[in-house]
């Protein structure tokens, strides 16, 4: 009776286990997709700013309102922190500083939904490199192919800002993969606060200069505040939390989401009009991330009910006299 009373709680420890996991996964997914509709309308608003302060002064309000709002809900402790935990916040501050400044760059040559379009390759590399069957190997090549029909690269092409919008689409990647790291070393929210501190320095001598040159008022000074705290405090946070529910591959195909957002954003904000061939490519990319998301949730599922069915099968762990007597 109580070996079978142990199976039993095994089977239902698996059962429970894939109920956490899968909702996990959900939460990890709803996560995702707040913080894209929050960057790419943010985006939109913060390139209105761009006639009147530029790319730069832009991803310069973004990263100072980014250090203040994180400060004032996650202060690090700079002092404690060991090289285990200083590395890959440097790295991420330098990848965001980055990722930011070519972004904008490229919106502001190329346009949002193109320049956002060609960053997910950044994402879609992380996916590629973490994949573990063909399935996953065929999403992102499915993703791809949405990426190349909603681009259509010709002749008339702006390479310049495509080459900004490829530089932002490797420090995507890394950012990826550093704010895992850092978000597994560091509590709550003082990985992207750390970060965002170490981003502002780059920007600090751009946003000197204007307040100098007396540019940092009015609707440009009011876009880029916006911009700032949905494109860098909501997304930084929300990923630091998704990144805790989904595997970081699972998290790059999903981020294909984005640059349908950034070409909706830049429809209703930005009034870009969109091609068929545009919209092609965003069902394809949509199609990709709903069969990516299911076969993870099976994968899930699949691996939680094999534990739970190993665990079921062990002894209960009893001692050989304690075993004899329960079989009595």
């Amino acid at each position: 009776m109580e070996v079978s009373s142990v199976q039993g709680g095994g089977e239902g420890r698996g059962h429970s286990g894939a109920v956490r996991e899968k909702t996990s996964v959900v939460r990890g997914v709803l996560t995702m997709t707040g913080s894209a509709v929050s960057n790419q309308i943010g985006a939109g608003i913060g390139a209105h700013a761009f006639p009147t302060i530029g790319p730069a002064g832009v991803v310069a309000v973004r990263q100072l309102v980014a250090a203040v709002v994180l400060l004032s809900v996650a202060l690090p402790p700079f002092r404690r922190f060991t090289w285990r935990q200083w590395w890959p916040v440097l790295l991420l501050g330098t990848a965001t500083a980055l990722m930011n400044i070519c972004l904008y760059m490229a919106i502001d040559r190329i346009g949002l939904g193109l320049a956002v379009t060609l960053e997910f390759l950044g994402p879609l590399a992380v996916a590629l490199l973490a994949s573990r069957s063909r399935w996953d190997l065929l999403c992102g090549l499915s993703a791809g192919a949405g990426v190349f029909i909603l681009v259509m690269p010709g002749p008339s092409s702006d390479f310049a800002g495509i080459a900004f919008a490829l530089a932002a689409a490797a420090c995507w990647a890394a950012y990826i993969l550093l704010n895992r790291v850092a978000g597994q070393r560091l509590p709550g929210l003082q990985a992207p606060a750390a970060a965002t501190v170490i981003s502002l320095v780059f920007y600090l001598p751009v946003a000197v200069h204007l307040i100098l040159q007396g540019l940092l008022a009015g609707s440009a000074l009011l876009c880029a505040v916006t911009a700032g705290v949905l494109c860098s405090v909501v997304p930084y946070a929300a990923d630091l939390v998704a990144l805790r529910h989904v595997p970081a591959g699972l998290f790059g195909v999903f981020m294909s989401i984005n640059h349908i957002f950034a070409a909706l954003s830049g429809t209703v904000v930005l009034s870009q009009v969109l091609e068929l061939h545009e919209w092609a490519g965003m069902v394809l990319i949509v199609a990709t991330n709903a069969a990516a998301i299911w076969v993870a949730g099976r994968r899930t599922k699949a691996a939680t009910w094999k534990h739970g069915s190993a665990v079921a099968q062990q002894p209960s762990g009893l001692g050989r006299g304690d075993q004899k007597m329960a079989e009595r």
